[in-house]
Protein backbone atom coordinates (compact mmCIF):
# COMPACT_ATOMS: atom_id res chain seq x y z
CA UNK A 1 0.00 0.00 0.00
CA UNK A 2 1.34 3.44 -0.93
CA UNK A 3 2.19 5.81 1.89
CA UNK A 4 0.39 9.13 2.09
CA UNK A 5 2.13 11.95 0.21
CA UNK A 6 3.44 14.33 2.85
CA UNK A 7 4.31 17.51 0.95
CA UNK A 8 5.60 19.31 -2.13
CA UNK A 9 9.30 20.10 -2.31
CA UNK A 10 10.78 22.60 -4.77
CA UNK A 11 14.53 22.28 -5.31
CA UNK A 12 16.79 24.33 -7.57
CA UNK A 13 20.17 23.06 -8.73
CA UNK A 14 18.66 19.60 -8.39
CA UNK A 15 20.39 17.60 -11.13
CA UNK A 16 23.49 16.62 -9.14
CA UNK A 17 25.45 17.06 -5.93
CA UNK A 18 23.66 18.54 -2.93
CA UNK A 19 20.45 19.20 -4.82
CA UNK A 20 20.14 15.60 -5.99
CA UNK A 21 20.94 14.25 -2.51
CA UNK A 22 18.29 16.50 -0.97
CA UNK A 23 15.75 15.42 -3.57
CA UNK A 24 16.41 11.76 -2.85
CA UNK A 25 16.07 12.29 0.90
CA UNK A 26 12.65 13.88 0.56
CA UNK A 27 11.57 11.35 -2.08
CA UNK A 28 12.30 8.41 0.18
CA UNK A 29 10.10 10.07 2.79
CA UNK A 30 7.23 10.28 0.29
CA UNK A 31 7.29 13.92 -0.72
CA UNK A 32 6.48 15.11 -4.23
CA UNK A 33 9.37 16.81 -6.04
CA UNK A 34 9.49 19.83 -8.36
CA UNK A 35 13.01 20.14 -9.66
CA UNK A 36 15.04 22.55 -11.72
CA UNK A 37 18.59 23.01 -12.94
CA UNK A 38 20.33 24.67 -15.87
CA UNK A 39 21.55 21.39 -17.39
CA UNK A 40 18.51 19.94 -19.14
CA UNK A 41 20.01 16.52 -19.89
CA UNK A 42 21.29 15.97 -16.36
CA UNK A 43 18.02 17.21 -14.88
CA UNK A 44 15.82 14.79 -16.80
CA UNK A 45 18.23 11.95 -16.08
CA UNK A 46 17.94 12.68 -12.37
CA UNK A 47 14.15 12.87 -12.64
CA UNK A 48 14.05 9.52 -14.41
CA UNK A 49 16.32 7.88 -11.81
CA UNK A 50 14.24 9.18 -8.92
CA UNK A 51 10.90 8.32 -10.52
CA UNK A 52 12.09 4.75 -11.15
CA UNK A 53 13.24 4.43 -7.56
CA UNK A 54 10.20 6.15 -6.02
CA UNK A 55 7.23 5.42 -8.33
CA UNK A 56 4.53 6.46 -5.87
CA UNK A 57 5.43 10.16 -5.76
CA UNK A 58 4.94 12.92 -8.32
CA UNK A 59 8.15 14.28 -9.83
CA UNK A 60 8.15 17.16 -12.27
CA UNK A 61 11.21 18.92 -13.67
CA UNK A 62 11.90 21.85 -15.94
CA UNK A 63 15.23 23.46 -16.86
CA UNK A 64 15.84 27.13 -16.11
CA UNK A 65 18.97 29.28 -16.02
CA UNK A 66 18.29 30.96 -12.71
CA UNK A 67 21.23 33.34 -13.10
CA UNK A 68 18.87 35.27 -15.38
CA UNK A 69 16.20 37.10 -13.44
CA UNK A 70 13.54 36.52 -16.08
CA UNK A 71 14.11 32.75 -15.92
CA UNK A 72 14.06 32.72 -12.11
CA UNK A 73 10.70 34.49 -12.26
CA UNK A 74 9.56 32.09 -15.01
CA UNK A 75 10.35 29.14 -12.77
CA UNK A 76 8.21 30.68 -10.06
CA UNK A 77 5.36 31.15 -12.52
CA UNK A 78 5.72 27.51 -13.60
CA UNK A 79 5.35 26.36 -9.99
CA UNK A 80 2.35 28.64 -9.48
CA UNK A 81 0.71 27.29 -12.66
CA UNK A 82 0.76 23.77 -11.20
CA UNK A 83 -1.70 24.77 -8.49
CA UNK A 84 0.21 22.98 -5.72
CA UNK A 85 0.87 24.00 -2.13
CA UNK A 86 4.42 25.26 -1.69
CA UNK A 87 5.50 23.34 1.39
CA UNK A 88 9.28 23.57 1.12
CA UNK A 89 11.44 25.71 -1.17
CA UNK A 90 15.15 24.87 -1.29
CA UNK A 91 17.21 27.55 -3.02
CA UNK A 92 20.23 25.44 -3.90
CA UNK A 93 21.23 26.78 -7.34
CA UNK A 94 24.74 28.19 -7.29
CA UNK A 95 28.21 28.17 -8.78
CA UNK A 96 31.80 28.70 -7.67
CA UNK A 97 34.44 30.67 -9.53
CA UNK A 98 37.79 30.85 -7.69
CA UNK A 99 39.76 34.07 -7.57
CA UNK A 100 40.80 37.09 -5.55
CA UNK A 101 39.08 40.46 -5.57
CA UNK A 102 42.20 42.26 -6.81
CA UNK A 103 42.90 40.07 -9.83
CA UNK A 104 39.84 37.96 -10.73
CA UNK A 105 38.40 38.26 -14.23
CA UNK A 106 36.18 41.27 -14.95
CA UNK A 107 32.54 40.33 -14.50
CA UNK A 108 33.15 37.62 -11.90
CA UNK A 109 31.29 39.47 -9.17
CA UNK A 110 28.28 40.05 -11.40
CA UNK A 111 28.21 36.37 -12.40
CA UNK A 112 28.46 35.16 -8.81
CA UNK A 113 25.79 37.57 -7.57
CA UNK A 114 23.46 36.59 -10.41
CA UNK A 115 23.62 32.84 -9.77
CA UNK A 116 24.20 32.72 -6.01
CA UNK A 117 21.94 35.56 -4.84
CA UNK A 118 19.54 36.79 -7.49
CA UNK A 119 18.37 33.27 -8.35
CA UNK A 120 17.05 32.80 -4.81
CA UNK A 121 15.84 36.40 -4.53
CA UNK A 122 13.69 36.44 -7.67
CA UNK A 123 12.31 32.90 -7.33
CA UNK A 124 11.42 33.42 -3.68
CA UNK A 125 9.74 36.78 -4.35
CA UNK A 126 7.62 35.17 -7.07
CA UNK A 127 6.41 32.40 -4.75
CA UNK A 128 5.98 34.33 -1.50
CA UNK A 129 2.57 35.92 -2.22
CA UNK A 130 1.04 32.45 -2.61
CA UNK A 131 2.88 31.07 0.42
CA UNK A 132 1.69 33.97 2.57
CA UNK A 133 -1.93 33.09 1.71
CA UNK A 134 -1.65 29.31 2.13
CA UNK A 135 -3.76 27.25 4.48
CA UNK A 136 -2.76 27.75 8.10
CA UNK A 137 -4.44 24.71 9.67
CA UNK A 138 -1.08 22.94 10.07
CA UNK A 139 0.41 25.93 11.90
CA UNK A 140 2.91 26.74 9.14
CA UNK A 141 2.63 28.23 5.67
CA UNK A 142 5.85 26.71 4.40
CA UNK A 143 9.60 26.54 4.86
CA UNK A 144 12.40 28.16 2.84
CA UNK A 145 15.98 26.86 2.91
CA UNK A 146 18.76 28.99 1.41
CA UNK A 147 21.99 27.17 0.60
CA UNK A 148 24.66 29.52 1.86
CA UNK A 149 28.21 28.36 2.64
CA UNK A 150 30.96 28.47 5.21
CA UNK A 151 32.21 31.19 2.85
CA UNK A 152 29.19 33.22 4.04
CA UNK A 153 30.71 33.35 7.51
CA UNK A 154 34.43 33.89 6.95
CA UNK A 155 36.47 35.16 4.03
CA UNK A 156 39.24 32.92 2.75
CA UNK A 157 41.97 32.98 0.12
CA UNK A 158 40.83 32.49 -3.47
CA UNK A 159 37.23 32.98 -2.40
CA UNK A 160 36.81 36.45 -3.90
CA UNK A 161 33.45 37.21 -5.43
CA UNK A 162 32.07 33.77 -4.56
CA UNK A 163 32.44 34.56 -0.87
CA UNK A 164 30.97 38.03 -1.38
CA UNK A 165 27.90 36.53 -3.07
CA UNK A 166 27.45 33.98 -0.30
CA UNK A 167 27.72 36.70 2.37
CA UNK A 168 24.93 38.45 0.45
CA UNK A 169 22.80 35.30 0.39
CA UNK A 170 23.21 35.01 4.15
CA UNK A 171 22.01 38.61 4.49
CA UNK A 172 19.02 37.82 2.30
CA UNK A 173 18.21 34.86 4.56
CA UNK A 174 18.40 36.94 7.74
CA UNK A 175 16.13 39.63 6.33
CA UNK A 176 13.67 37.06 5.00
CA UNK A 177 13.55 35.31 8.37
CA UNK A 178 12.57 38.55 10.11
CA UNK A 179 9.93 39.43 7.51
CA UNK A 180 8.31 35.99 7.40
CA UNK A 181 7.96 35.39 11.16
CA UNK A 182 4.56 37.06 11.30
CA UNK A 183 3.39 35.10 8.25
CA UNK A 184 4.37 31.75 9.84
CA UNK A 185 6.80 30.87 7.07
CA UNK A 186 10.03 29.34 8.31
CA UNK A 187 13.41 30.40 6.89
CA UNK A 188 16.64 28.46 7.39
CA UNK A 189 20.11 29.41 6.18
CA UNK A 190 22.36 26.39 5.53
CA UNK A 191 26.14 26.84 5.88
CA UNK A 192 27.94 23.70 4.69
CA UNK A 193 31.68 23.28 4.62
CA UNK A 194 33.38 21.08 2.02
CA UNK A 195 31.03 18.42 0.63
CA UNK A 196 32.22 15.68 -1.72
CA UNK A 197 30.45 16.47 -4.98
CA UNK A 198 31.59 16.55 -8.61
CA UNK A 199 33.63 19.70 -8.04
CA UNK A 200 36.02 17.76 -5.76
CA UNK A 201 36.57 14.82 -8.12
CA UNK A 202 40.14 14.90 -9.38
CA UNK A 203 41.21 17.37 -6.68
CA UNK A 204 43.46 14.84 -4.97
CA UNK A 205 41.63 15.37 -1.65
CA UNK A 206 40.68 12.15 0.11
CA UNK A 207 36.88 11.89 -0.06
CA UNK A 208 36.89 10.69 3.56
CA UNK A 209 38.28 14.12 4.52
CA UNK A 210 35.15 15.80 3.13
CA UNK A 211 31.50 15.51 4.13
CA UNK A 212 28.98 13.50 2.13
CA UNK A 213 26.15 15.25 0.31
CA UNK A 214 23.81 12.99 2.26
CA UNK A 215 24.96 14.65 5.51
CA UNK A 216 23.55 18.00 4.41
CA UNK A 217 20.38 16.41 3.06
CA UNK A 218 19.80 14.68 6.40
CA UNK A 219 20.18 17.95 8.32
CA UNK A 220 17.80 19.82 6.04
CA UNK A 221 15.20 17.07 6.26
CA UNK A 222 15.46 16.87 10.06
CA UNK A 223 15.03 20.65 10.34
CA UNK A 224 11.91 20.47 8.20
CA UNK A 225 10.25 18.01 10.59
CA UNK A 226 10.01 20.16 13.72
CA UNK A 227 6.77 21.42 15.21
CA UNK A 228 5.25 24.57 13.66
CA UNK A 229 6.38 26.61 16.67
CA UNK A 230 10.06 25.75 16.21
CA UNK A 231 12.42 27.08 13.53
CA UNK A 232 16.05 26.19 12.93
CA UNK A 233 17.43 29.53 11.79
CA UNK A 234 20.91 28.31 10.82
CA UNK A 235 22.55 24.98 10.02
CA UNK A 236 26.35 24.98 10.17
CA UNK A 237 28.04 21.72 9.20
CA UNK A 238 31.78 21.25 8.79
CA UNK A 239 34.06 18.25 8.15
CA UNK A 240 35.16 16.61 11.39
CA UNK A 241 38.77 17.78 10.87
CA UNK A 242 37.67 21.31 10.04
CA UNK A 243 37.59 23.40 6.91
CA UNK A 244 40.01 22.75 4.08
Amino acid sequence: MNKKITGNIIITGASRGLGKAIAEKFAENNHNLYLSSRNEMALYKTMEELQTKFPSITIKAKPFDLSKSEEAKAMGEWILSLGISIDILINNAGNFLPGNVHDEKEGTLEEMINVNLYSAYHLTRTLLPKMMKQDFTTGSRGHIFNMCSIASLKAYGNGGSYSISKFALAGFSKNLREEMKQHFIKVTAVYPGAVYTDSWIGSGIDEKRIMEARDIADMIFASSQLSPQATVEEIIVRPQLGDL
